[in-house]
């Protein structure tokens, strides 16, 4: 009996090593052979795209003919043609109506619902969640005919009496890219809802029965208690919202197509321009590479603002 006990306890510690072919190593090989294909694409997609990109960005090249080497040539033409940093000023400014304003509406709705709103919660949740459902070219098609001339928010100001307001909004020079945000504002605030209202349930009921103890209103519970336990939410929302402004294609695509006269021209519209209509696949390139390096720097000072202490 000992003999056994001993042999099995060497069998044990043999699968333990980390060169055994024992249990432990023959399970991680098969969690590396599970994780291979997903690998595979994403370094196929992903790494190996990202890494094309960047070489061509130093190259001035059409698709076509050999190549020649560009140097920053295309990184400086980002940043001294006024298409371009136009382009990347009007992400910037996106950013506001994507991000910003409707993290500000989410709390809003998150603040008005929560505690109060029992019957038909789902049914609050999945109207404000809906545009997050529906393809952006839908999204964009719609609200261009609700933008039209004679489409149904200039209707309502006539209904109004509010007609000297009329006017085509996606093709007011100095409108056209707020009257862009505001879609944006409309796709992203019933995301913002439901991360916080998520959010909002995992907090301790008893910090807000204890703030109630205390004489705190609702609204100071919202801001003193909610509003705290939603940091992580907020981080997460921002983040979204926050690449959705900066890498936003199809919506500006089927709505305005970057005008009138390149107002609400975006970077991921222009790298498309200038790879497929424009043939010039170096500055594409370098537009893309700023975007990106854009991205990660924003986004790595959102999650280092809203970063829980721990």
């Amino acid at each position: 009996m000992a003999g056994s006990a001993l042999l099995r306890r060497g069998r044990e510690e043999t699968g333990r090593r980390p060169g055994g072919r024992g249990r432990g190593g023959r399970s991680r090989w098969r969690a590396w052979l599970y994780l291979l294909p997903a690998l595979v694409v994403y370094l196929g997609f992903a790494v190996y795209s990202g890494l094309n990109t960047l070489l061509f960005s130093f190259l001035h090249w059409d698709g076509f003919q050999t190549p020649a080497w560009a140097g920053p040539d295309n990184y400086a033409r980002v940043l001294t043609d006024p298409l371009l940093s136009g382009a990347i000023l009007n992400a910037l400014v996106l950013i506001v109506f994507f991000s910003l304003i409707p993290i500000a509406v989410g709390l809003l709705l998150t603040g008005l619902l929560l505690g109060r709103v029992r019957r038909g919660m789902t049914f609050y949740r999945t109207v404000f969640f809906l545009p997050q459902v529906l393809p952006l070219v839908a999204v964009g098609t719609t609200w261009r005919w609700l933008y039209a001339d004679d489409g149904m928010i200039n209707q309502a100001l006539e209904a109004v009496g509010a007609g000297f307001l009329t006017r085509a909004w996606l093709g007011d020079h100095d409108l056209a890219l707020f009257a862009l945000g505001l879609i944006g504002t409309w796709c992203m605030s019933g995301l913002c809802m439901v991360l916080f209202l998520s959010g909002a349930q995992r907090i301790d009921p008893s910090l807000n029965e204890a703030a109630a103890i205390d004489g705190a209103g609702p609204v100071r519970r919202f801001m003193n208690v909610t509003l705290p336990g939603l940091r992580r939410e907020i981080g997460i929302a921002a983040v979204i919202t926050t690449i959705a402004a900066l890498a936003g294609f199809d919506l500006v695509f089927v709505t305005t197509n970057g005008g009138p006269a390149g107002q609400t021209n975006v970077p991921a519209l222009l790298v498309y321009r200038l790879a497929f209509n424009e043939g010039s696949i170096g500055a594409a390139s370098a537009l893309a590479v700023v975007l990106t390096l854009l991205v990660i720097v924003l986004v790595g000072a959102i999650r280092l603002l809203t970063r829980e202490e721990r």
